[in-house]
């Protein structure tokens, strides 16, 4: 697959590389992916997960202060 974008041609590319290298198993490819970035000691961030009330009325993330109001 070629685009006109040459950073979208590369992560195809590398995409399809990684899924040739597992016989295109993603799951035993995110598997092993887990366990080395747990086996690596780093730090691994944990989001807070967000309540359905923190989304504007279009799915779109609030964000800070915002103007709408949730009064009905």
């Amino acid at each position: 697959m070629s685009t006109q974008n040459p950073v979208l041609d590369e992560l195809h590319a590398a995409r399809r590389k990684i899924l040739a290298d597992w016989n295109g198993d993603t799951l035993a490819y995110l598997s092993d992916a887990q366990s080395r970035l747990e086996k690596s000691g780093r730090p691994i961030w944990q989001g807070k997960q967000r309540s359905k009330d923190s989304t504007e009325s279009d799915g779109r993330p609030q964000s800070e202060g915002s103007s709408v109001s949730t009064a009905p």
